[in-house]
């Protein structure tokens, strides 16, 4: 009888754990945060909500804080990140290129993050940003590269533009021409769907990482 509950009770245990949410941290500024949307708007409300619907068990975190640059995100990653991280979609970079910082500069603090990350076992999808035209083509496009670079360099996957499908479509964006509405987020959260779920399964079969 002892036997048989024992059994049970590991059976029960291991059921627990297998209900147990992927934790997905969405760690960038106010277009991740959700700037002036609804809160149920926010590109981690919407993405969580979309992945849930598509049979995934999944928790995605709101980390993002409206006006971070790259340097900010790296000076705020040992409070901000939550211990329970299984993977981390990072998207940075475009308060750095609105004001012009060298891209050397925000290549540091984003290959700061991501090293802090790789460090703890946890996969993670560089969501990128493209620059601003008025400060030159070369910044352009070392400021593409920069992201190309890193995600090499660093094991991470790359979705080379967050807001694919949405910038510069007056329809799908606030009045100040930046940030998305609710629905340019779908269009987000539709167009980087697969990276996710490439995320997620990356996350669910990573190696046990040595103590």
């Amino acid at each position: 009888m002892l036997s048989i509950f024992v059994l049970a009770s590991q059976a029960g245990d291991n059921e627990t754990l297998a209900q147990e949410p992927t934790v997905i941290v969405a760690f960038g500024d106010s277009l991740t945060a959700g700037y002036q949307l609804p809160p149920n708007a926010a590109f981690p409300v919407q993405l969580e909500k979309a992945l849930t619907e598509k049979g995934h068990n999944v928790r995605v975190v709101n980390s993002g804080v409206s006006g971070d640059t790259s340097a900010d995100g790296l000076a705020r990653f040992e409070w901000a990140m939550p211990e329970d991280a299984d993977a981390v979609i990072l998207e940075l970079g475009a308060n750095d290129a609105l004001r012009g910082i060298p891209v050397a500069e925000a290549r540091k603090a984003l290959g700061g993050i991501l090293q802090r990350l790789k460090d703890r076992n946890i996969p993670v999808l560089m969501a990128g940003m493209e620059a601003p035209r008025n400060w030159g083509d070369q910044y352009v496009s070392d400021f593409r590269q920069m992201y190309s670079d890193l995600a090499a360099e660093h094991d991470a996957d790359l979705y080379p533009f967050f807001l694919r499908g949405v910038a510069l479509r007056s329809s799908l964006n606030l009045g100040d021409g930046i940030h998305p509405t609710e629905e340019g987020v779908g269009v987000i959260v539709e167009g980087i769907m697969p990276k996710v779920e490439a995320l997620i399964e990356r996350a669910n079969n990573r190696p046990a990482k040595e103590s």
